[in-house]
């Protein structure tokens, strides 16, 4: 997947990384995610005022898949 990939998804609606080790991520908002050339960093954890917990760094050539996210799933 490239960047510009990784752009739309940014743009659009609510989404689930699926890593190759099967570890998932969902990113429901767009602030919750940053894109880098190589890497997208994911916002996790309980918010507080907009802003995660934690984060975790999802290098771009291990995204297996993308799953599109009904944004009132849990």
């Amino acid at each position: 997947m490239t960047v510009q990939t990784f752009k739309d998804l940014l743009s659009q609606r609510p989404f689930r990384l699926v890593m190759s080790s099967g570890q998932t991520y969902d990113v429901r908002h767009r602030e919750m995610a940053f894109l880098t050339r190589s890497e997208l960093l994911v916002g996790t954890g309980d918010m507080d005022e907009g802003v995660p917990a934690k984060f975790k760094i999802c290098s771009l050539l291990h995204v297996a898949a993308i799953e599109p996210l009904n944004p009132t799933s849990a």
